[in-house]
């Protein structure tokens, strides 16, 4: 009868490991698998006669052991659990997604908890590990993270000529003005504007005039420093931050935008289109209170170079 017993209490065990979504296996000291469910015979299609007692490192090449022993280590000697999130590790078992044709991900995205298995006299000689399946809400936030990252994009970068537009553009000068405040500096502002630009709209028409300032950005993003930052300030206005630069080093690159738009034509529907630009440079000056006062300089020192002709640099 008690025979009987047993049996029934075995078979609805294995119904109840076999019936539930999440891998489990349980290790020994030695990291040998003592038991291993049907969700993990499923996912990597060794059943459990063909594992049992063998080292997990031994069948799983992708486990790295120096890191699963130091995740377990504590679970045996404290005898407290340990959760892995896939945020942390993407997997423990290198296991395809369970949907592999609809499915964006190749491989499954797991959360492990391993907690001890206290025998009767209350030592831990096994462990358990759960494998969560959590594909899909991995999945999931990694196209939320990357709707949120190109939307972020999209809110900082002008839609016409692909660099920064004037509202990002000035939070990093803010940023920049705040940093020379604390640590006096030699950062510099250009401000570029194209000459005659309504002549070119009214003349060539506003799409090559879109045209002219798209290339006048790509021109001005190719010769500037990775650590310049180029903004559209507003229509045919461009302005550059240069951390750490005083205005006398900055004149080269001024004057090299200036002839380089000079010798450029550009070709639309079979015109050619040439223009200039006149250029400002204004240096931070300790004696500023607001960011403001200097954009004003900048902005008079473009005055200045309007006036004077065009097709100039002037330092403020």
């Amino acid at each position: 009868m008690q025979e009987m017993k047993d049996i029934a209490e075995m078979h609805w065990k294995h119904d109840l490991l076999g019936s539930i979504e999440v891998g489990i296996v349980v290790l020994n000291r030695d990291y040998q698998v003592q038991v291993w469910n049907l969700f993990m015979e499923n996912h990597s299609n060794i059943a459990p006669s063909v594992i049992r007692e063998k080292s997990l490192f031994d069948s799983f090449s992708e486990i790295d052991e120096v890191w699963l022993r130091a995740k377990a280590e504590p679970v045996f000697s404290l005898k407290s659990p340990v959760f892995v999130i896939w945020e942390q590790r993407p997997y423990l078992f290198h296991f395809g997604a369970n949907r592999p044709i609809t499915s964006p991900s190749e491989f499954m995205y797991q959360n492990i908890t391993i907690f001890p298995l206290a025998s009767l006299s209350g030592s831990v000689d096994q462990i358990c590990i759960i494998v969560y399946d959590v594909t899909d809400q991995a999945v999931s936030k990694q196209a939320v993270d990357t709707l949120n990252t190109k939307l972020e994009e999209l809110s900082r970068v002008d839609g016409l000529t692909s660099i920064f537009n004037r509202r990002y553009w000035e939070e990093q000068l803010v940023r920049e003005f705040k940093r020379n405040v604390r640590s006096p500096g030699d950062s510099s502002i250009i401000m570029l504007d194209i000459d005659h630009f309504k002549k070119v709209n009214d003349t060539y028409g506003h799409l090559a005039g879109d045209e002219v300032i798209r290339l006048l950005a790509k021109l001005i993003s190719t010769v500037s420093r990775e650590t310049d930052i180029c903004g559209r300030y507003g229509g045919e206005e461009f302005t550059i931050l240069l951390p750490d630069t005083a205005a006398e080093n900055v004149m080269v690159l001024a004057q090299r935008i200036r002839q380089s738009v000079e010798k450029l034509t550009i070709e639309y529907e079979q015109q050619s289109i040439s223009f200039t630009v006149s250029v400002g440079i204004a240096q931070f000056d300790p004696a500023f209170e607001q960011h403001t006062q200097w954009l004003e300089r900048v902005d008079k020192a473009l005055y200045q170079a309007k006036a004077g002709g065009r097709n100039q640099v002037v330092i403020a």
